[in-house]
């Protein structure tokens, strides 16, 4: 991780949340998502300020008493960093959240929009990106600027911010800026859903940014592409860089990773082994598992549908194979979430109403947010269907392997930024091939001991040769050797 630093971390989402105990008493909790587990070395290891949005009721009264300014902070392995708590306008964060961030940026940027009927581009959209995104994006900007010192880098992170390092750029010209994006980066046409105006203010935004970041050379090469034809910015592909507005951005790609040592110890740990014991009792001979949020891009539905086909081609396999789908609810409050979820619910209902018998159901779904049942279904899968449509990495195809204890085989989407690591070591799937996944499960199923043990084994090796630090390491790295040139000039 080299010698620490001043570092400024700036995202939607913080390391911690606060909440209210039952007896009045204030508590902080570990903030979810992989962004907040994959940057978790960074507080351990450099002198850290966390800029993030008030995002519970809690959050607010303490960034209302805080005055908005960061304070000391403990994170959950004891490191001390500080935090920034910023309370939005409950209307203008609506519109940034709920509106344009999620579902807009994130269905382009997923390919999720079914463009003969959505989007819409109404006056609402352009009220919530000029009222919300902007406005949101002006205030993480002007956090930062209240907390720049000429030796502190700053790093955005994600589609919620891209317009934040223009607005500090602005104000701050020598400060030295990255950006990672933690989901795909689509072909420059699917950028068109949006207006010349937004479209060209997001890639305007990104390029103001020493360096950039993303999981994949597929989304690099897309990135360095839009930055060309969206933003006018003479591109060298070969050494990534993007020449916008008098300066140089450096595009690289590294894949995000997680803490074997992590998923090892919480694999012994108690509320695992209880959740496990649960999970063999019923288990069936064979099973299938599948851990995801209920997000459009996860695909569930096509799963489910691909299962159908191998039981409908497979008799022998009735009470026999299974799938356990353990879905985490994402943003029910957004109603493209909630419907894909009711969507998932009626096909599974579907399927195992043809297929049911004798105590046998083939599909086992359960829809909470239970990260110790995950953690023991991963170590009893014998097949892991990871199936999204795109993901920008996807981590469950990482941690599942290394806790493991079946020599399961993984089933990935060619679509998974995971697929660029580890797509030699599994069995690949077009995600809108139903006929080619059921296909695919078959084989997975059948596939000799030694081979499913080699497969599975060398996705493990890999991920322990790049884990998370690797992760943060190599993007210090980067920055290091592309802003000191620039600096000493």
């Amino acid at each position: 991780m080299g010698e620490p630093r001043k570092l400024i971390v700036v995202s939607n989402r913080g390391p911690v949340s606060f909440a209210r105990a039952e007896n009045g008493e204030r508590i902080a909790r570990r903030g979810g998502g992989g962004l907040v587990t994959a940057l978790r070395p960074v507080l351990s290891q450099h002198d850290v300020t966390w800029i993030a949005s008030a995002m519970t009721d809690e959050d607010r009264v303490v960034a209302r008493e805080t005055g908005g300014q960061p304070f000391d902070e403990i994170a959950a392995d004891g490191s001390s960093f500080r935090l920034q708590l910023i309370d939005h306008d409950p209307g203008a964060y609506d519109g940034f959240y709920n509106v344009f961030s999620n579902p807009l940026l994130w269905f382009l940027q997923h390919y999720l929009w079914e463009l003969a009927y959505t989007p819409g581009l109404d006056h609402g959209v352009y009220h919530a990106w000029e009222e919300g995104y902007v406005r949101v994006n002006r205030s993480f900007a002007d956090a930062v600027l209240g907390e720049l010192e000429p030796d502190a880098a700053v790093f955005f992170h994600d589609y919620h911010l891209y317009l934040a390092p223009r607005f500090v750029r602005e104000e701050a010209p020598d400060a030295t800026l990255a950006h990672f994006i933690h989901i795909p980066w689509p072909q420059r046409d699917y950028w068109n859903v949006l207006p010349v105006a937004i479209r060209t203010a997001i890639h305007d935004g990104l390029l103001a940014n020493d360096m950039v970041g993303v999981h994949t050379q597929r989304w690099r090469l897309n990135l360095l592409r839009c930055a060309s034809d969206i933003a006018g910015a003479a591109c060298d592909f070969g050494e990534g860089t993007a020449t916008y507005r008098g300066r140089r951005t450096l595009v690289t790609h590294h894949a995000i990773s997680v803490d074997p040592a992590e998923f090892e110890e919480l694999a012994e740990s108690a509320a695992v082994l209880e959740a496990e014991r649960e999970i063999v009792e019923h288990r069936p001979e064979k099973l299938i598992v599948r851990v995801d949020r209920t997000d459009p891009s996860k695909n569930v539905v096509r799963g489910f549908r691909a299962l159908e086909l191998y039981l409908e081609a497979h008799t022998e396999a009735h009470g026999f194979v299974g799938m356990l789908a353990l879905l985490d609810p994402s943003r029910q409050d957004i109603p493209e979430y909630s419907e894909y979820l009711g969507a998932i619910q009626r096909e599974a209902r579907r399927v195992n109403d043809r297929f049911q018998q004798d105590g046998w159901t083939p599909i086992d779904l359960r829809i909470e947010d239970n990260f110790a049942q995950s953690i023991a279904a991963y170590k009893q899968f014998d097949v892991l269907l990871v199936n999204a449509i795109f993901d920008g990495m996807n981590l469950v195809a990482k941690e599942a392997p290394l806790v493991n204890q079946r020599d399961g085989v993984l089933v990935l989407s060619e679509n998974a930024g995971a697929h660029e690591e580890l797509g030699d070591y599994a069995i690949t799937v077009n995600p809108f091939d139903v006929a080619g996944q059921a296909n695919a499960i078959h084989r997975a199923l059948g596939l000799p001991l030694a081979e499913r043990r080699a497969r599975l084994e060398a996705i493990r090796s890999h991920v322990r040769e790049h884990d998370q630090s690797e992760w943060i390491a190599a993007q210090l790295a980067d920055l290091d050797r592309w802003v000191a040139p620039v600096a000493s000039r």
